[in-house]
Order: structure tokens, then sequence, then C-alpha cells
């Protein structure tokens, strides 16, 4: 059966990365008799050059035409200047409210071969295994009112941050089903000692836990929990969390392994495609000079393999040719170590394609 997969390479590097990724699910269905179309559609920045707006509707109509979405990254210095809903990370956002991708799912795995690449310890990140699911059609990035006024004088911001319970019943209930199939423990972050919002979270996870009896549930404050993040990583099986902390505390977790080029991302929603991504940004700092990691995207693609096609073979396959290719020491220069040959974009994944076919 024909898998259509919607392609949205992006600002930068998005476009070198996702063309990695797009040749891997190649590898894939050639290797296992899978036929995968591409459609591709823009958003982010190239979409404001193309079409002043970083969310098309024609991007849109694509997206939803499609059994999986693949994005590389947007946004970049040349859009910095624009403001409001013109700004290139308006299309990411968008997009995730029009496809209802209310789970984001963010593994973060201790690679061996990486072990010195992080800041931290060896004997601290060796054996991590965490999943971080973070709420991402709500909260403090969508509530309203949002706005800038003049009062007494003095200029006020104003965000606000709202959270329904049917909302956060369907992210806890995620987060439940995916450590139901991993070590069975939750740990659901919040801030209830001040927050009205992070109070119905903790009842509505009391209430949710019930109903999976095989799953243990704790509840941990997320400034405790960034500390852990570091201290011991190892300690976490499943982290859900609303959208603001999620956000900042995965981008904590994907330095455990030295690098945001190596962590990829699921988007979920209750039913329709889910898109899959990258979690680093568009770095156009070496955008088009075949730097840039190009695993994360890959293991990306790996994720839609899975989540999206049910292909846990496939899946495993291209996981473990990312792994065979650390371990025979290829490196990008955001990984490499002192001393170590640093290989290109395209080199990096010929290697994971070649890997891929080996193994036929």
């Amino acid at each position: 059966m024909k898998k259509n997969i919607t392609v949205l390479p992006g600002d930068g590097i998005g476009l070198e990365v996702v063309q990695s990724a797009v040749e891997v699910l190649e590898t894939i269905g050639t290797i296992y008799g899978h036929d995968f179309a591409f459609d591709y559609a823009d958003i982010g920045g190239s979409a404001i050059d193309k079409h002043n707006d970083p969310l098309p509707a024609s991007t849109i109509k694509a997206c939803k035409a499609g059994d999986a979405v693949l994005l590389g990254a947007v946004g970049g210095p040349k859009w910095d200047q624009l403001s409001g809903d013109m700004r290139p990370e308006k299309g990411l956002l968008r997009i995730r409210k029009e496809l209802d991708l209310f789970a984001n799912l963010r593994p973060v795995i201790g690679f061996d071969s990486l072990s010195d690449s992080s800041t931290l310890r060896k004997e601290v990140i060796t054996g991590i295994d965490l999943m971080i699911v973070r709420e991402l059609t709500g909260g403090l990035y969508f509530g309203e009112p949002r706005e800038r006024r003049e009062e007494n004088g003095e200029t006020i911001a104003v965000d606000t941050l709202i959270y329904s319970r049917s909302e956060i019943e369907r992210i806890i209930r995620k987060g439940f089903e995916l450590a139901q199939v991993r070590s069975r423990r939750v740990t659901s972050v919040d801030k209830a000692n001040v927050l009205e919002t992070s109070r119905l979270w903790r009842e509505i996870a009391e209430e949710i836990s019930t109903e999976y009896p095989d799953v243990a549930l704790e509840h941990m404050l997320v400034d405790n929990a960034a500390m852990q993040l570091i201290r011991d990583p190892q300690y976490f099986d499943v982290i859900v969390t609303e959208n603001l902390f999620g956000d900042i505390l995965s981008d904590e977790a994907s330095m455990l392994t030295g690098s945001l080029g190596m962590l990829p991302s699921a988007s979920m929603s209750a039913e329709g495609p889910g898109l899959y991504e990258p979690v680093h940004g568009s770095a156009p700092d070496i955008a088009g000079q075949d730097k840039a990691n190009p695993l994360a995207a890959i293991s990306s693609a790996s994720m839609m393999l899975k989540y999206a096609f049910g292909l846990s073979e496939e899946a495993l396959a291209v996981d473990k040719a990312i792994d065979q290719v650390l371990n025979e020491g290829f490196r990008t220069g955001d990984i490499a170590r002192e001393g170590e040959a640093v290989k290109t974009t395209s080199e990096i994944t010929q290697k994971v394609i070649e890997t891929l076919r080996s193994k036929l």
C-alpha cells in the first residue's frame, strides 16, 4: 500500500537534513518493498518569501491529505525583523493547531559511542532511555488574551496560561499508554505549588492513574525535574508535562546526548497525520555547507515508520544502522571530539544507507 508523506523542508539546514531522511526512507522502501510517495510543500521563512504567509493554505491541504508529515526546521535571521503572525515560527505553531498535534514525543537515548560528547560524566549518562511527552497545543503559547498595552504610564505585556480538563486528560493518558510499553513509570511534571493549572493537572493525573494500575505515577515540580535530569537522568522513564515546561525540559534533556543534532521527535494527534521532525533548529550559520548532522532527522523518519505506519522492524533497522555508524566513528562537527575526522551531511547519510543495504 502506498504511504503518502508530506515533506516540509522549511529553512536553513532543514532542506539538507530532510533530504537525508527522504533518502533513507526511499532505501527502506526498496529493501522492504514499501511504496513511499513524497509531496513537498512550504512552511516558515521560505513560505513567507514565496507566499507571504508562514503557513499557506496549500501547505495545510497537503499535510491533511498525507499519511504523515516530515518537517525540517523553520526560522532564521532573515526573518527576525518580522512580527506577530508573520514570523516563521508561527507557521509551526499553526500547523500543530491545524492537525491537532497535541502530543509531542521526544525520546532521549544515551549512545555509548557518544558518551564523551556530553558535558556530563560518562557514568551519569550511560543507559539513558527516557521519553518526554509534551502537551503541544495548549497552555501559555496559545492562551488569550495575549497583548501589550499602556497602563498608568507603564508598558504591560500579558500572556495567558490556560488548560481545559480535556486537554490535560488526553496528554496524560498518552503518557501512561507509552509507559505501558516501556518501564511502566510516569513522572508528571508541574508547578502545583504556584499555578492553578498545575493543581488541576495533578488532580487529573491522579484520576487517570487509577485506569493504569500497572504503571507507577509520581509528581515532580518542574524546577526539581530540571535538576534531576542533570543529576540522575537514568531515573526517568516517561515524563509527561505541559507545553512550556516540556519545551524547556526537552531542550535540556537533549544536551545529555551531547548535541541537539541527535534528537528526533514526533507530534501526534488523536487521529490524522502526525508530524515528525528533528529537535534542532534551522542553524543558518551552517546552512548549505553540508555540515549539518542528519541523524536526528533520520531518527525522526524512524519514528514515522514505527508510529505512523506500524513498521517496527523497519524502524529498528534504521536505529541499528545509526548506532553502527556512530560505533564506527562517523561524526559530524557537532559530535566530533578533538582529533576525530569530521564527516559531511552527505557522507553520514550515505553511510547509514550503505549500512542498511549491507543487511540485505
